[in-house]
């Protein structure tokens, strides 16, 4: 099988590799690029914790084609922060101890940016819908629940 030619931004950064057709993005992002951060779960789509931005849109990347992401921006968890800076909502989730194994982390950090991104003042019922593709088996998901409405609010430490 022949390598098809794929460039994208990832993280504010062009990236140039070849994929193999039917690679999805998830894969391509982990093995190809070097992004440990999207995890693997259960690769049918369900727990949402390979979930990434693509254009500024929420996707899992284990249903994604790495060749459908040609000439786009894909944002991954490790380019929320800005060099030793933690983004506001990594910063909140750390405050309101909202990860607690951390499996989930990832997703529910990349849920949460794409609806502040489009909502930077959502109601609690709007967090709820907008994590409701992410599986978290530690938290009860109260305390990620309190860390989104905390960075919306601004009520964040330094």
């Amino acid at each position: 099988m022949s390598k098809i030619p794929l460039q994208f931004r990832h993280n504010g950064r062009d990236v140039a590799i070849f994929v193999d057709g039917g690679t999805n993005l998830l894969v391509a992002l982990r093995e190809l690029v070097g992004d440990m951060t999207p995890k693997f779960g259960c690769g049918q789509g369900g727990c949402g914790t390979c979930s990434v931005l693509i254009d500024g849109e929420l996707h899992l990347s284990c249903l994604t084609l790495a060749e459908t992401v040609a000439g786009r921006s894909v944002e991954t968890l490790d380019g929320m922060k800005q060099g030793p800076n933690l983004h506001p909502l990594q910063r909140a989730f750390a405050d309101n101890f909202a990860a607690q194994c951390g499996y989930c982390t990832p997703g529910m950090l990349m849920a949460a940016k794409a609806l502040l991104d489009r909502n930077p003042s959502p109601s609690r019922d709007e967090v709820i819908e907008a994590i409701s593709g992410n599986i978290c088996r530690c938290t009860g998901y109260e305390p990620i629940i309190n860390a989104i409405l905390a960075a919306a609010s601004g009520r964040v430490s330094a």
